[in-house]
């Protein structure tokens, strides 16, 4: 790409399973973006949480906690990190537990609101331009996201998906927590996981992850080469 072009924000929203993580992360190496992975900021303060003694069945007790815990994203594609505290959080959040009681904490409006801020301070701070994912991100957080994508795909592939990540989980149970957690996610009163109106929408059931990383990189650039030409003409 040249040095000239202009910084482009996508938004990659999705429920589990689809693709999101692995497909965000490539996309933004390959086209030399920024790269943050919202739903690990969810697991932070969840996990910080847990870790504090907070009642994560209390949403007063939640949302009187959730400004305490400071959240640090990297956004290196190669090597995304994410601190609380200062202490590195990058394996802690991906334990069972944090995965069970991520909706219950993030569905208090509190914790999206200051995660929410945070998010977008940071996409603000990318001069390249960053590929964010999550759930809310192309209809909450940066509505005017140059391009929105909503990846999907048939509960079955997800839940085939999920457990190859995690070696040796029943499929079966894998697909109903996937199903219970789109359920939470998507009836939550702030913020529901949603498709914008405006978003591309990718069905990756079929396709090999490679083959999402490429539609998803010819999406950006094509987005890219508008926004050049716009560019231009408005300067001539």
């Amino acid at each position: 790409m040249s040095d000239t072009v202009e910084s482009v924000i996508v938004a990659i929203d999705g429920p589990s399973g689809t693709g999101k993580s692995s497909t965000s992360k490539a996309v933004a190496a390959a086209l030399g973006l920024s790269y943050l992975d919202t739903g690990a900021q969810y697991r932070a303060i969840t996990w910080w949480m847990i870790s504090n003694g907070v009642d994560v069945h209390d949403p007063a007790a939640i949302a009187t906690a959730a400004a305490k815990p400071a959240i640090v994203s990297g956004t290196d594609p190669a090597n995304p990190t994410i601190t609380v505290d200062g202490v590195d959080a990058t394996g802690p959040i991906r334990t069972h537990e944090v995965t069970s009681k991520v909706s219950a904490v993030s569905a208090v409006p509190e914790v999206r609101a200051r995660i929410t801020e945070l998010q977008r301070s940071i996409a603000s701070a990318a001069v390249t331009g960053i590929v964010v994912e999550g759930r809310d991100i192309g209809t909450t957080v940066l509505p005017d996201a140059d391009l929105k994508i909503f990846l999907t795909a048939s509960s079955e592939a997800r839940a085939a998906r999920r457990s190859g990540e995690l070696k040796g989980t029943d499929v079966a149970a894998t697909r109903e927590a996937l199903i219970k957690r789109d359920a939470a996610d998507s009836s939550r009163k702030t913020s529901p996981l949603a498709k914008a109106d405006d978003a591309v929408e990718v069905d990756t059931t079929e396709l090999t992850l490679q083959q999402v990383i490429e539609c998803v990189v010819t999406l950006v650039e094509e987005r890219r080469s508008a926004t050049d030409t716009t560019g231009e003409r408005a300067a001539q």
